[in-house]
């Protein structure tokens, strides 16, 4: 679902863009309103951007001046064209070009006087424009004065005049002005959510059941190492959590252990086969409070007191413990290796006590004369009982325990250190398997 959200990147620049045109949109309005209206701002334009485009058509070419008219004034600027006058004279007065014959002496500055560089009269108030000018440029080494005029303004050149100034005050600038915000914000978003993107994916793989879990927020912004100060106080408080419950856990079993033991050392002075019935009763008992406790344990167990556990040593270790008990019960155990060592990361501890519970219910639920099989290898610990081949596979001791419990626990010690407990049948019983990650 996270993923078909989207990215705040994505969002802020939607909302960039849309007020971004907004803003062009409002100041065209204004921009083109304040031009149109202001008729003295728009004469002037008309004649610098006209008198821009004719001295496009000059060139000079080893001393010889050369006059093309440009293609998109070739119809204004016709001999007989109607509404527009346009005149160019070098700086000694030879004439480059005109569109016109005595119209031109009669509108135009006389070529004997001193020319200004730009001069502008309107020959009538308002719109459409009427009016006259000129404006000097050098091109090469020359001077030209170039002069137009309009009367009436039939074919709109003046739409072209506020155009042209909206794309080069308006458009344009306001494009790169957009461009530079847009990608300088983007930016600062990109590396402001560095570190938040680095404190996701962390989190993602944060194990609650490991106190040392937390968000690391000291390179993020303000208003986010906020949120991130609140995932770590639920950690911190999950963890007060899984304190309390193994505090709780371990009292109960303290409590319910200490008359379970009174009443055995009670029934011990009754010299009755009942009573020795009842003394077998509570040891099934208090073997099952131990494993209620003990499964409750380990769901509030701190990742945080893993250590380096080598697999041989440590089996090697929980078979040596456990194998007279086995041969006392009638049975054998051998330990197979795969190697001189096989390390993880877990705990030493409840490794022991799965090792040894997976080779004792091994013991109770075969027949006498089973042989048990513990093999070690990297990442694996695995228990085979073979069953003398004159016993059935499915015939099993009549015992009251059941697997249950123990097999929970067995695999709630492969989930801690992050692996699962396999079972499998092979031709001469069955096989545990606690399988761990790499």
């Amino acid at each position: 679902m996270s993923r078909n959200r989207p990215t705040l990147g994505a969002i802020l620049t939607k909302r960039i863009a849309f007020f971004a045109v907004l803003a062009m949109l409002v100041q065209l309005a204004v921009v083109t309103s304040d031009y149109y209206w202001n008729v003295g701002e728009l004469s002037r334009l008309y004649v610098e951007q006209e008198t821009q485009r004719l001295s496009e058509g000059i060139s000079v070419v080893n001393g010889d001046v050369r006059y093309e008219l440009p293609d998109t004034m070739r119809d204004r600027y016709r001999q007989d064209g109607d509404g527009y006058l346009a005149r160019i004279r070098a700086a000694d007065g030879t004439l480059v070009f005109e569109s016109c014959d005595a119209a031109c002496e009669d509108r135009f500055l006389p070529k004997d006087i001193d020319r200004p560089d730009f001069w502008l009269r309107s020959l009538k108030s308002g719109k459409p424009l009427t009016l006259v000018g000129g404006r000097a440029f050098v091109i090469g080494d020359e001077r030209f004065l170039i002069d137009v005029a309009t009367l009436g303004d039939p074919q709109e050149v003046v739409t072209h005049v506020l155009w042209n100034e909206i794309i080069e005050h308006l458009i344009v600038p306001m494009s790169i002005l957009l461009v530079l915000v847009l990608g300088a914000t983007l930016l600062s978003v990109r590396q402001a959510l560095r570190p938040v993107r680095a404190a996701a994916d962390a989190a993602d793989q944060i194990d609650p059941m490991d106190a040392r879990s937390h968000v690391k927020f000291d390179e993020m912004p303000r208003e986010v190492a906020h949120l991130a100060v609140a995932v770590n106080r639920a950690f911190d408080r999950v963890a007060e959590l899984m304190r309390s419950q193994k505090t709780l856990t371990s009292g109960i079993a303290h409590e319910i252990r200490t008359p379970l033991a009174a009443m055995k050392l009670e029934l011990g002075h009754i010299d009755h086969p009942r009573a020795r019935m009842v003394e077998a009763d509570l040891d099934d008992l208090v073997r099952f409070v131990s494993q209620l406790t003990t499964l409750a344990r380990l769901e509030s167990f701190d990742h945080g007191a893993f250590e380096t556990v080598d697999l041989v040593a440590l089996s090697a270790s929980a078979v040596e413990q456990v194998a007279p008990w086995v041969y006392e019960n009638q049975h054998s155990v051998e330990l197979i290796t795969a190697g001189e060592t096989a390390v993880v990361q877990g705990i030493p501890a409840l490794l022991r006590d799965a090792i040894r519970n997976l080779v004792e219910n091994a013991v109770r639920h075969t027949p006498d004369q089973s042989h048990i099989i513990v093999r070690v290898g990297p990442n694996l610990i695995e228990v085979q009982d073979c069953r003398p081949a004159a016993v059935g596979r499915s015939e099993a001791k009549p015992k009251a325990d059941s697997l249950g419990i123990g097999l929970k626990i067995i695999a709630r010690i492969a989930e801690i250190h992050r692996g699962e407990l396999q079972r499998s049948t092979s031709a001469t019983g069955s096989i545990f398997a606690m399988a761990f990650q790499s």
